[in-house]
């Protein structure tokens, strides 16, 4: 893997220190499987979908779970004692484990499995205190002390 310098962007982008670690685990996660296929669509300027098929998985054999800024799905496949002989197998019920980073503010909403096709729903929430505001020139602090 090839080392990125990143010294210019931070003489351009203050506070952005965790800039690399986004990176680093970006590159972390383009190993993972491609095991369960997903589609991350755009339903509205700040609402998302990622949908995962997951044919063969209950709804007690897969397990959402967002730690910090990491959505994780995990699926879990219980050992199965009886043998099955199969002419073709094409469909992996395997266990999987599929992460993704999300964006500042980036909320679950909800999740329902149906037809074999794992849905969930997320939006972007930005605090007011965020959002951007206009600083009219001239403008002067008043002190609390008057």
């Amino acid at each position: 893997m090839r080392n990125i310098d990143l010294t210019p962007l931070y003489r351009s982008f203050i506070g952005f220190d965790h800039l690399a670690s986004l990176i680093d685990n970006a590159t972390r996660n383009e190993k993972q499987s491609s095991y369960p296929p997903y589609n991350i669509e755009l339903l509205a300027e700040d609402k998302y979908r990622i949908t995962m098929a997951i044919a063969g998985f209950s709804q007690d054999e897969v397990s959402i779970e967002v730690v910090e800024n990491t959505l994780q799905v995990t699926g879990t496949k219980p050992e199965k004692d009886e043998e099955r002989k199969f002419l073709h197998k094409g469909i992996s019920e395997r266990s999987f484990e599929r992460k993704f980073q999300l964006g500042d503010h980036v909320k679950v909403l909800a999740a329902d499995l149906e037809h074999g096709l794992l849905h969930v729903d997320l939006e972007r929430v930005v605090p007011e205190a965020k959002k951007p505001r206009k600083i009219e020139i001239g403008s002067k602090l008043i002190e609390n002390n008057q």
